[in-house]
């Protein structure tokens, strides 16, 4: 057997980890929220690319045999998804299976956090296993807010962009309204019914309209879904507590990841709101024209005019991207709130705020630390009854969040528990959870809810 050396592994990442053309390939997305995977391969599906979310948890015995479980938890999810797809394709389609057809969709993310290197352990896991080295792995990067050049073709970036951050707000709306109702459903188990349907509406919307000039269609259909919703809440049932969920965008939104912790909070008495998958894609945005603006400042002091120039187009050109992402975010809750009372999202230089002023915090560190600290903070102070953290265990990001967070809750007087997970099962979970819930309806009872 030829030997495989370092170099050979670099040369591997490097070719086989990239920015791919989909066109003409069938895209494979994992998982994370159970909605926004489904509506983005819909949206994929209008501009002409075999888009498939795969399932996902099914394959985390596969993910483990190849990892040590040092590795994050959702690195080891997300490698059982591919594997999984992968092995039952090959059972299907036989001698015809052709590792070539097929592209595995892997965002980035910079430093510290891990993220980072999912996709180059994942490329490294499939080259080890006789034919998937064909299957590329391509994808997207944090740096430069998720820039989709050198996926789809040139003249249908823009429109495909709109569509796609449009299938964010959307899958975060489906998100809050099935958070909104199913504590207060007139017969239980409507609410999961009744989401699972309208999910599967949604994405065949998108993948209907999203690669039309005009997006409205997509919105009449939301809003359809949003009524209907809204008839499955009891009236009679009185508001419960609040809690504000934060924590590792991945762990927070993967239902089964968590071991289904907002429904475990509910069944104590909870109405739960979870942080949105696209307070991170705004906050990509808006690092970017933080980083700009400091290096105009920096060039500015050194005279050097190319590089301000430079930074200038940077800022101008995320500022533009962030002014349209806050637009047509807003557009849409509020054509939502007109039907129900959903949670609104924040706006990230609000959150950079909330740490500046007592300098708790800074972006300067980057990851989703700043975003879920400074959430905390904002959530306790409009008033709601609770704060959980939820993260894989071992995650750096997270541990600091915690670490930070859980004396600022203590001296506001907000109840504040961290939930930890890595695919085992902890008898004293549930148990804790319960707890959490007691003091959240204490505060409750003594100081009402926003």
């Amino acid at each position: 057997m030829e030997k495989v050396t370092q170099l050979d592994t670099f040369r591997s990442v490097s070719k086989g980890v990239g920015r791919f053309n989909v066109q003409g390939k069938r895209l494979l997305i994992p998982q994370m929220n159970q909605f926004n995977s489904q509506l983005l391969a819909g949206v994929f599906k209008s501009f002409g690319v075999n888009a498939k979310a795969m399932e996902t948890y099914e394959g985390l015995d596969l993910g483990k045999k190849y990892t040590s479980g040092k590795e994050c938890f959702p690195c080891i999810v997300t490698l059982g998804d591919i594997l999984l797809f992968m092995k039952k394709e090959r059972e299907r389609l036989g001698e015809s299976f052709n590792p070539e057809n097929y592209i595995y969709f892997m965002p980035d993310a910079d430093g510290p956090c891990r993220f980072g290197m999912y996709n180059k352990f994942h490329r490294i896991i499939l080259d080890s296993i006789p034919g998937l080295d064909k299957v590329k792995i391509s994808e997207l990067n944090s740096d430069d807010a998720y820039d989709l050049k050198g996926l789809i073709p040139k003249e249908n970036l823009i429109a495909f962009r709109k569509a796609g951050y449009l299938s964010i707000v959307v899958g975060d709306i489906l998100d809050r309204l099935v958070w909104r109702i199913r504590p207060y459903e007139k017969v239980e188990g409507m609410a999961d019914t009744f989401i699972n349907e309208a999910m599967e509406r949604m994405a065949e919307s998108f993948a209907r309209h999203s690669s039309e000039k005009d997006l409205s269609p997509i919105t009449d259909d939301l809003i359809e879904v949003v009524k209907e919703g809204k008839n499955i809440i009891d009236p009679h049932v009185p508001r419960k507590p609040l809690i504000g969920a934060v924590g590792e965008i991945y762990l927070r939104s993967h239902v089964k990841s968590n071991q289904d912790t907002i429904r475990t909070l509910e069944k104590y008495g909870a109405e739960v709101v979870n942080a949105s998958i696209g307070e991170w894609i705004n906050y990509t945005t808006y690092d970017q024209v933080r980083l700009a603006r400091i290096a105009i400042g920096l060039n500015l002091k050194r005279f050097k005019l190319k590089e301000i120039k430079k930074y200038l187009l940077q800022y101008l050109k995320y500022n533009i991207t962030l002014f349209y992402q806050y637009m047509q975010q807003r557009k849409v809750y509020q054509m939502v709130r007109k039907y129900i009372d959903i949670a609104e999202d924040h706006k990230i230089g609000h959150l950079e705020k909330v740490l500046k002023t007592k300098n708790t915090f800074s972006f300067e560190v980057g990851t989703e630390a700043c975003l879920s600290i400074s959430s905390a903070l904002e959530l306790s102070h409009r008033g709601y009854n609770g704060i959980v953290n939820i993260f894989p265990f071992t995650c750096l990001p997270s541990n600091l969040t915690a670490s930070i967070t859980k004396p600022l809750m203590g001296k506001l007087n907000v109840p504040y528990i961290d939930v930890d997970y890595d695919g085992s099962f902890q008898p004293g979970r549930e148990a804790a959870l319960r707890t959490f819930m007691y003091q959240a309806n204490q505060h409750f009872k003594i100081h009402g809810r926003p």
